[in-house]
This record gives structure tokens, sequence and C-alpha cells, in this order.
């Protein structure tokens, strides 16, 4: 897996990253072209360009890993905290419902931490934590089966076009008068 719960790359697979590299500064020292340095390292010849031009102005050093392009906006102790708020409801923050929408929570990290993500940021925050969307767990209280199915049965065919027969036709997009 690429990334794995937690988010990044394992260890493991920076370590072999790492190694990819280094073999490639030693194919650059033996006077080896891109192309057939990108096929041996099963990378592509753009990485070994770039890798190239570093380890030729910087030397071996730049072409290393300088980690992760970012750090994430909450950490673990921040996040442990934001866990806690979310455990206390919509309500004891002042919404008027039980809901956690993801604009509710953007809201709130910004009044509790102080600082601006996207909805698409802490979503995925969100998910690499373990928590997922709010289904709800039980049909409402108040619906009554029997007018249901009596909806479903007299009502709904009488909305739902009918359906077209099948046989011969024409798959032709420019032509659909000949189905």
């Amino acid at each position: 897996m690429r990334y794995p719960q937690g988010g990044g790359l394992t260890a493991e697979r920076q370590a072999f990253r790492e190694r990819v590299r280094m073999e490639a500064v030693a194919m650059f020292a033996d006077g080896r072209g891109s192309t057939e340095v990108a096929k041996e390292l099963r990378v592509s010849v753009r990485s070994v360009q770039r890798w190239r031009r570093a380890w030729r102005e910087a030397g071996q050093d730049a072409v290393r890993s300088r980690g992760p392009v970012s750090r994430p906006k909450l950490n673990d102790r921040l996040f442990a905290v934001l866990e806690e708020e979310l455990a206390k409801g919509p309500v004891a923050h002042g919404w008027p419902d039980q809901r956690w929408t993801l604009a509710r929570i953007k809201t709130l990290i910004g009044r509790r931490f102080h600082k601006s993500m996207t909805l698409s940021g802490i979503s995925e925050m969100l998910r690499r934590h373990g928590w997922s969307h709010q289904v709800p767990a039980r049909r409402a209280f108040e619906r009554d089966e029997a007018t249901v199915a009596g909806w479903v049965k007299e009502v709904w065919p009488h909305l739902e076009p009918p359906r077209r027969r099948s046989g011969p036709g024409s798959s032709s997009r420019t032509r659909p008068d000949s189905r």
C-alpha cells in the first residue's frame, strides 16, 4: 500500500526510495545515460534528469530526500484535542443539531486552533485517523411502513415512465430515432 493508515510512506518504503536515488548517483558517476538509468531503476526519465541536475549542481547530498513536502496542520497532540471537542458534540459548540459537517469542523478548527484548512484537507485528515462519514443507524421513529408500502405500490408506478421494450435498435448516437 502506498499510503498506510497514518499517511505518507512507511519507513521501509522511504529507505527503498533513498537506495534508488543513491544507485542513480552511482550510475551518473559511471557516465550512464538518463534513459538507461531510468529503465534499469524502473523510474521516470524526468526523475532521473532532475536527480542528475541536482547531483551536478550540489553533489550527492542534493539528491537525498528532504522528507515530506509539508507537515500536517494538526499534529497528533492537536488532533487528540480535536477528537475531544468532536466528542462533546455540535450542540456544545453552538449548533442547533447533532450533525458534524465538514464546514462545522472547519469552523471549530478555526475557533479552537486558529488554523485554516480546506474541506477536502479536513476530510483526508479525518479519514487518515480512522473517522468516516456519518450514516443514520436506523430509520425515523415516525415512519409508517404500511403507508410507505402503499405509496410504492400505487403512486410510484404512475410517476415512473414506462420502460422501453427491448427489440431491434441502433447504437448510433447520430440516429436516436431508429430505436
